[in-house]
């Protein structure tokens, strides 16, 4: 019983954490590719402090992890999250073709 206790508690703080619009917003950006805070500032049009307080908050509770490549962090969804929360992810909407025109509109330096 303490375990299905701890289960909906667990729930609870996933479904309030990702009641956030633009939390939301991230998770499903990130399921299309990883994703450094300069991209999803462009993206979601709002400030930097703002992305890097949601990022910390969905990483706090497990659900993006992060790498580094140089001096920049990139951001993906934690695979290993919970079976609860990937259910959550799979109702997310495509967000292939945002991702795709952002890195589109990006000058080559090549």
């Amino acid at each position: 019983m303490e375990t299905d206790l701890m289960q909906v508690l667990f729930l609870s703080e996933v479904y309030k954490l990702l009641g956030d619009k633009t939390r939301l917003t991230i998770m499903a950006l990130l399921q299309v590719q990883s994703l450094c805070v300069r991209d999803l500032v462009e993206i979601l049009q709002t400030s930097q402090p703002s992305v890097s307080q949601h990022l910390a908050k969905l990483k706090t509770h497990g659900l993006v992890k992060e790498r580094r490549k140089g001096p920049w962090v990139f951001y993906s969804v934690n695979t290993e999250c919970s079976p609860a929360v990937k259910q959550i992810l799979s109702h997310l909407p495509d967000m292939s073709p945002i991702v795709k025109q952002k890195s589109a509109d990006e000058p080559s330096f090549g």
